[in-house]
């Protein structure tokens, strides 16, 4: 069972418009179908998972556009790409029949981030550089009086990167107030979960340390998030942290919080189980 969000009778999305709360939250349904189908082809699907909620809102609350004159998007941690793919694809900005080659030498969209794809402003997938390059951007408009803003999402385990402390260092001291790091806070690098390998907390107090200012919210609640995302909005003196508390997997319990579940590729019977999974859980 697939909605294709702008094709039904009951609404329809266009490119850069602003939705309701309810409406991001079928959105990210119809999307989190699409991830698990690139799956068949392989890809992170349990990274997708946690963070497309976050990245359905920021598109269609009209914080950023695929074009980015509303705002920019930067994906830091390329391997959830395939959820950045689904929410474009919704939008119009790509043709859905593409995702036919993922993962392919026969087109640009890869199991990466790459920036021949609209709306994809950054090549990732090398962890950790996300930030430097969000803050660079937010630099510049901030120098220039553009009024946009630049909105970088990052994984909990890539904060093991030093170089994002050295950006958010630079952050700081340039006051960039339109700049908006998020943290995809799913507990879980790579097949690890984070506290087990190299703990994070007190991971809030740790960004406050460097000056910023922190929201944390469930990073799965549409209202949530954008009860965070107006108080990030009212900051006007320091870097912002968004801290979403999220659960890798989200939607299909089977695979739900499951170290083994971190690249997965499956066959057509596989995928229609986890898409029946989703109906019934989220449907």
């Amino acid at each position: 069972m697939v909605i294709r969000c702008r094709e039904t009778e009951e609404y329809e999305v266009e490119m850069n418009v602003m939705v309701n709360n309810e409406l991001m939250k079928k959105i990210a349904y119809s999307c989190r179908t699409q991830i698990v189908k690139l799956g068949m082809k392989g890809c992170f699907v349990g990274s997708a998972l946690s963070c497309i909620d976050t990245i359905t809102y920021l598109y269609y609350s009209g914080r950023v556009s695929v074009d980015n004159k509303k705002g920019y998007f930067l994906l830091s941690k390329g391997h959830a790409v395939p959820a950045q793919y689904a929410v474009i694809e919704s939008l119009g900005a790509i043709d859905g029949s593409r995702f036919d080659k993922f993962n392919s030498i026969e087109d640009d969209i890869y199991l990466h981030p790459n920036a021949k794809i609209p709306g994809i402003n950054i090549h990732s997938g090398s962890l950790g550089h996300g930030i430097a390059i969000a803050t660079g951007i937010a630099l510049d408009l901030k120098q220039i009086g553009d009024p946009r803003s630049v909105y970088v999402l990052v994984g909990d385990g890539e904060l093991n990167e030093g170089t994002n402390w050295e950006a958010l260092l630079i952050a700081n001291a340039k006051k960039l107030s339109n700049l908006c790091i998020i943290v995809d806070r799913n507990h879980f690098q790579a097949n690890f979960p984070t506290e087990e390998l190299i703990p994070l907390e007190p991971l809030e107090e740790k960004f406050k340390s460097f000056g910023a200012n922190v929201v944390s919210s469930n990073g799965h609640d549409f209202d949530a998030i954008d009860v965070a995302f107006e108080k990030i909005r009212e900051n006007t003196n320091s870097v912002n942290i968004f801290i979403a508390e999220t659960v890798r997997g989200k939607g299909i319990p089977s695979i739900e919080g499951d170290w083994k579940q971190w690249y997965m590729e499956y066959d057509e019977v596989q995928c229609d189980r986890l898409i029946n999974e989703l109906v019934e859980n989220m449907g």
